[in-house]
């Protein structure tokens, strides 16, 4: 019998195809970039040749991994920065900064980036002050951004700059704090915090540094085994993201990543979907349109989700709306007439329920404008993003809607030793519940809300596994029974993301026709001890059938 022709073959592995779970096979074969062969490497050997075969010799094989929201563009901002997130004490941050001001000319914008206050063991769980920042330096305009993207603290130089100590109204859905005496004490939150996202010079506006940063951060992206992400702009933070810079990347080979651009701006949007063409079944078509981000509250972290009630910790705020839900259920109706898919950052339950609501009203105005119960529902489906807190009336609400929750496991992680006390333990019962939502039949997918996380899924999936820290700490209060199992939690940055996009039947799971993109581990996810999975090794990631990156 004569043998077909691939491009590649891999043979000898353990291949886990998630179409179904526990589905394993040997042997996959790759022509033209798709997937023609899933089976035995007996059956692989016998039926096909191949211009490259890669004996696996028993490696792990999954579908490529992916993050379903991040902020590139703010990822990529942040390696200009002081980085602060390693900082377990405020004179760590603060010490950081003053060696970077040594070396800073007089005059010029300091900019920290990742500090996390509730992890400072000389200090409580407080945000520094201007105060704090002015013993770093006065002769330099110094402005750092909390992990959350959600709060901001400028020392005087800075707000003096920014012309703050005239007092002034913030910006609408935004926040600007004041000493006694009626001056700023260098915290602003949310839309305040732009006034200095315009003054501050972007690091990323010479175009040069702009497609050697981001090339920078694709190749690490790939060598953790991603081939996809779907990153979001945020113009109201000066975090731009325009598709040509990826394509550019793409036509010089530099595009390892599928990527799918959602805008916050509709106008933008538009015009994005005017150029790029929607996903089509040619696996070297990379760049992709997503759809309109949208933001209804803040951060837990910066006590600026919206909540039912105050935070256990500061029973003076329940946090904040960044927009008027009118305003909010505008934005979404106008998307969803023009047929544009609409995500939502929705963190608090307050800010869930006034998502939801804006979500049944839009559906019911289109049925009001004679629209048919299947143009309706041919809609893509409204993501929300975070969703970290969902009372079982909130659930119920969401099981009778289109809505797909893109989560962050990662964010546990970072947010298990302080959340019992901002939530308190009856509030707990309604957190971080990934299983309960799935068992709810809704969809999940994972995602690392980058810069705020880092972009690496097995961190993430090793969170959504355990749920207890990297030492193997379970934290009270943080309802075990939410863990998911090892294919749940793969499945949420493999099988479930391009379900939010209309694209699974392109890519998300090994089968036949689909794009070959996967990623060889050192070692079985399926197999090993939880604590385990932190130690996983990516040893080759394909896009498309080619290799986008190889360990050494």
């Amino acid at each position: 019998m004569e043998q077909e022709k691939l491009d590649r073959l891999l043979y000898h592995g353990k291949i886990h195809t998630l179409k179904t779970e526990g589905d394993v096979v040997e042997a996959l074969g790759i022509r033209a970039g798709k997937i023609v062969f899933v089976g035995s490497s007996q059956d692989a050997l016998r039926r096909f040749s191949a211009d490259e075969a890669i004996d696996l010799n028993g490696r792990t094989v999954i579908p490529g991994l992916g993050d379903s929201h991040m902020h590139f563009n703010a990822a990529c901002q942040a390696l200009a920065t002081v980085d602060l997130s390693p900082c377990r004490s405020k004179a760590d941050a603060l010490d950081r900064l003053r060696k970077k001001a040594q070396i800073t000319p007089k005059g010029e914008w300091i900019r920290g980036s990742g500090f996390d206050q509730s992890k400072w063991e000389d200090a409580p769980d407080q945000l520094p002050s201007r105060h704090d920042l002015d013993a770093v330096s006065t002769e330099h305009p110094i402005v750092i951004k909390r992990a959350c993207l959600h709060t901001a603290v400028a020392n005087t130089a800075a707000l003096q700059k920014a012309g703050l100590f005239q007092r002034k109204a913030p910006e609408s859905g935004g926040m600007i704090e004041f000493e006694a005496d009626g001056l700023p004490n260098g915290v602003l939150r949310e839309q305040s915090i732009r006034i200095f996202d315009v003054l501050i010079p972007n690091p990323l506006a010479d175009p040069f540094t702009r497609r050697a940063c981001m090339a920078e951060q694709l190749k690490r992206m790939a060598s953790l085994g991603m081939t996809s992400m779907h990153t979001y702009a945020a113009d109201v933070w000066q975090y731009a993201e325009d598709p040509s810079d990826y394509a550019c990347l793409d036509r010089e080979g530099l595009l390892p990543l599928r990527v799918t651009v959602y805008q916050d701006d509709l106008a933008k949007l538009a015009k994005d979907r005017a150029a790029i063409p929607a996903p089509s079944g040619d696996p070297s078509q990379k760049l992709s349109v997503g759809g309109y981000k949208l933001f209804c509250d803040g951060s837990l972290g910066s006590r600026s989700a919206a909540l039912y009630a105050p935070y256990s910790d500061d029973p003076s705020t329940s946090g904040m709306l960044v927009q008027d839900p009118g305003a909010l259920e505008e934005k979404m109706f106008l998307a969803s007439r023009q047929g544009v898919q609409c995500a939502i950052h929705a963190i608090g339950d307050y800010a869930l329920d006034v998502v939801l609501t804006a979500i049944e009203h839009t559906r019911a105005r289109l049925k009001a404008a004679e629209w048919s119960a299947s143009q309706i529902d041919a809609l893509p489906k409204f993501r929300i993003i975070h969703a970290q807190l969902a009372t079982p009336g909130l659930i119920r609400r969401m099981q009778k809607l289109p809505v797909v929750l893109d989560v962050q496991p990662a964010f546990f992680l970072t947010d298990m030793h302080w959340v019992h006390e901002r939530l308190g333990p009856a509030r707990m019962e309604n957190g971080y519940l990934w299983r309960t939502y799935m068992e709810s039949g809704l969809l999940l997918t994972g995602g690392s809300d980058a810069p705020v996380e880092p972009c690496d899924p097995m961190p993430a999936i090793y969170s959504a596994v355990t749920r207890e820290d990297f030492a193997g700490r379970p934290r009270g209060g943080l309802q075990p029974r939410e863990k998911l199992s090892v294919a749940q939690a793969l499945s949420l940055f493999t099988r479930n993301l391009p379900y939010a996009t209309g694209t699974a039947h392109l890519v998300g799971t090994l089968e036949v026709g689909k794009f070959a993109d996967l990623a060889v581990l050192d070692r079985d996810l399926f197999s090993i001890p939880p604590r385990e999975i932190l130690k996983v090794q990516v040893e080759r990631t394909i896009l498309a059938g080619a290799d986008t990156w190889v360990r050494a």
